[in-house]
């Protein structure tokens, strides 16, 4: 079986059987491959630290084998985005990491409360903060949509997980373009050829109704992405991540590090110390990178829309191609959180 044969059949499957056998059965045996996961990460760094958090999981995984970060895109508006990116992937021995970035896009928070601002301002004191690694801050970033399409262009059929955890700019930008020197596709055959799924930190709902961040700061694109991505779009919603706090005790202890670390002083920057925080993002990454795990349980398959207030709702439909994440039962927040833990801290 090819691999959009088999990632049909799981959605079947998925459709037949409860939601967690049928999606537990098709990545654990079947669309799960052993070989490392193509991930790219969609960002609004420093909106919250728990894109930093969320990144660090992913560089861990990276060490163990099981995924290949193949490109991080901003779509934050701002350069200090982009430099402490720079700086994240330098200090985590992953320098090649290509880094796109969203133009003419949308702030979220000023940027006088980014804590990428604050650490790339501290770096420029004091080179200890990445262990006085030389970052080049004038090395070229490219225009994300331009980076998407050389990626993907680039990559097997059906092979690149997307795990978006800031503003849908740059994937709403990456639908609506045309062919061009990467690929003769527009963007949304490009992203139905290539992309396996896409896992968003996107979404309320929960009673009462209430907006959500990532969607309320670019509306339209929310509504772009969820009416045309032509795929499988799993959402973490903000009641999953709100409910599991990360411990503001092991950033005090350094994650286990010897020597400063730059997620670590984002950070103590971000808030006044201590403090616990809601951790959205690194949902929306577990479940991408270990689905068959059962930390999460999904909904029935269906269809979310973003009205023009930014609300999200989802509506059950066997046709549909949207799911979201749940907490299966009363032990998975520890467990959960047990997992973030064992992946962020150094031991």
């Amino acid at each position: 079986m090819d691999n959009t044969f088999k990632f049909l059949s799981c959605l079947v499957l998925s459709i037949i059987l409860p939601i967690t056998s049928g999606w537990s059965a098709c990545f654990s045996g079947g669309i799960a491959d052993r070989n490392p996961v193509k991930v790219i990460f969609e960002t609004d760094m420093g909106n919250d630290i728990d894109d930093a958090l969320a990144l660090a999981m992913l560089y861990r995984y990276a060490e163990q084998g099981k995924v290949e970060i193949i490109g991080i895109s901003n779509n934050k508006q701002s350069e200090n985005s982009s430099k402490f990116i720079d700086i994240m992937n330098k200090w985590y021995n992953f320098p090649k990491i290509p880094i796109g970035t969203v133009v003419k896009g949308k702030r979220g928070e000023v940027e006088s409360k980014s804590f990428a601002k604050k650490v790339v301002d501290e770096y420029k004191k004091d080179k200890s903060v990445s262990n006085s690694r030389e970052i080049d801050f004038e090395t070229k970033v490219e225009e994300s949509v331009s980076l998407y399409r050389q990626i993907l262009s680039a990559e097997p059929d059906h092979s690149v997980i997307i795990i978006s955890v800031g503003f849908f700019t740059n994937l709403a930008r990456l639908l609506d373009s045309g062919p061009d020197k990467f690929s003769a596709l527009n963007g949304k055959e490009l992203v139905a050829r290539k992309v396996k799924f896409l896992s968003a930190m996107a979404g309320n709902f929960s009673t009462p109704a209430s907006t959500e961040f990532n969607v309320r700061v670019d509306i339209p694109s929310a509504k772009k992405v969820y009416e045309q991505w032509p795929g499988i779009i799993f959402s973490s919603p903000f009641e999953i991540g709100n409910e599991i706090l990360f411990p503001a005790s092991f950033i005090e202890d350094n994650l286990g590090y010897t020597r400063p670390n730059p997620l670590v002083e984002g950070y103590k920057l971000y808030f006044p110390m201590p403090y616990d925080r809601p951790t959205w993002d690194l949902t929306a990454a577990l479940f991408a990178i270990e689905p068959e795990r059962g930390y999460f349980t999904t909904s029935n398959p269906g269809l979310v829309r973003v009205n023009e207030e930014g609300y999200t709702r989802f509506t059950e439909d066997t046709n549909g191609t949207h799911f979201y994440l749940m907490l299966p039962d009363s032990t998975a927040k520890n467990r959960i959180l047990s997992r973030f833990i064992e992946l962020i801290n150094a031991n």
